[in-house]
């Protein structure tokens, strides 16, 4: 008589399927349900649009008053907004940068278009730390959003595998990403290297364009190795700086997601950088690994700027991230690293808060969402601490550009 799979275990342990399967298996699954719920989100094409803005918003924007914009309506002068009911009028980002453009042309013209001169360089903010669920990708995104909002001509560029960055702005990683269309088409070191400009993509967002990731960048992190015997190729560190100088004519400012670790990638964008911020989550355990996080880099960088990597930061700062003011223990931390970093750390902080966290439920940002789908209170101050953490780097970028405040 044959054994029964309960008289032979090596039998049972072969039927099983292996390891790598299984989670091959659950990836695919995930993702094919990801995508689908892209579709039933983003209907028809599973693209994202963004939201109009009310005339109060547009002009909040812009920097002008509502009555203003209105006149300028009623004259036909710049584009026509939407009328909906009641007669509220609503306005496109693009057309919000249209009316940039018209009040720059005027006569008593005050710097509506805020791009950069020719002698302000482009701003490379490195948003960084080894800790996951530090708030990186989420400060990354909303800083981002909010430059193009106030009317910068910005580049996001996300340098995590894990890509989160690239599905919050409407690319699910291995659907819309394929091979050599990431930033490692640009740095690695083989005869497929791309210029940056053909990996650069539009967003749907007016004014923010986008470097896609996903897993072929852990690529570099392998080739890196075996380039650093060869003597010919381009320093690893400077490689990131190199490609992004390519195409800085383009931007003001550009937002590198670095990933959670200090790998060759995390070097080269803080090689790249003209400032760095740095996420950190106000408990113990986050500090901790904070610290770690700075004493590796002081290490790692230094070992670089022998090798001739050239660091000239405008500013370091650390932003304070899912705060919650009524935790005691919470505001201890803040407080312990205030006493250490004095203005290192924003005097703004971003709050933990449901609407952040409810908004990326259907991958959107808070910019992106409607006041109308929160209460106002939560929005309020949600919004609030968003616009006084960017505002604050907004504020640095201009120090160093030689701006008034």
């Amino acid at each position: 008589m044959a054994d029964t799979p309960q008289d032979n275990p090596r039998a049972v342990a072969t039927a099983r399927p292996s390891i790598t399967s299984l989670i091959a298996a659950d990836g695919g699954s995930l993702s094919a349900e990801l995508n689908a719920l892209r579709r039933t989100l983003f209907p028809p094409a599973s693209a994202k649009l963004l939201r109009s803005f009310t005339s109060g918003e547009a002009a909040r924007l812009i920097g002008v008053a509502d009555g203003y914009l209105r006149q300028l309506s009623l004259a036909g002068k710049g584009p026509e907004p939407e009328v909906g009911p009641g007669g509220r009028r609503s306005y496109t980002l693009d057309q919000i940068n249209e009316l940039r453009l018209l009040l720059d042309d005027g006569p008593k013209s005050k710097g509506y278009v805020p791009h950069r001169s020719g002698t302000e360089h482009c701003q490379v903010l490195a948003v960084v730390n080894f800790k996951g669920g530090s708030g990186k990708t989420t400060t990354a995104a909303h800083l981002a959003q909010y430059l193009a909002l106030k009317g910068y001509r910005v580049l996001a560029v996300d340098l995590d595998p894990q890509a989160s960055l690239t599905a919050l702005h409407g690319y699910q990683p291995e659907f819309d990403v394929d091979a050599n269309q990431t930033l490692y088409a640009a740095i690695r070191y083989d005869a497929l290297r791309r210029p940056l400009s053909d990996v650069v993509r539009r967003t749907y967002f007016p004014g923010l364009d986008l470097v896609p990731a996903n897993l072929e960048l852990m690529e570099f992190e392998h080739d890196t190795p075996k380039a650093l015997a060869d003597q010919e190729a381009e320093p690893f560190f400077g490689r990131i700086a190199t490609v992004l100088g390519s195409v800085a004519d383009a931007y003001d400012v550009m937002i590198l997601d670095c990933p959670p670790q200090l790998g060759f990638l995390t070097l080269g964008a803080l090689c790249a950088a003209t400032a760095m911020l740095v996420t950190v989550h106000p408990q113990m355990l986050d500090v901790m690994s904070m610290c770690q996080f700075l004493l590796m880099a002081s290490d790692l960088l230094g070992v670089v700027q022998e090798a001739g990597a050239e660091l000239d930061y405008d500013f370091l700062r650390y932003v304070v991230t899912r705060y919650e003011p009524s935790d005691g223990p919470q505001t201890q931390m803040v407080a312990f690293m205030r006493s250490l970093f004095r203005d290192r750390v924003l005097t703004h902080t971003m709050l933990k808060s449901t609407a952040v966290s409810d908004a990326g439920l259907s991958k959107q940002t808070l910019y992106e969402i409607g006041r109308e789908s929160f209460s106002r209170t939560t929005y309020d101050r949600a919004i609030e601490a968003l616009d006084g953490v960017n505002g604050e780097i907004l504020g640095l970028m201009q120090q160093a550009w030689g701006r008034g405040a």
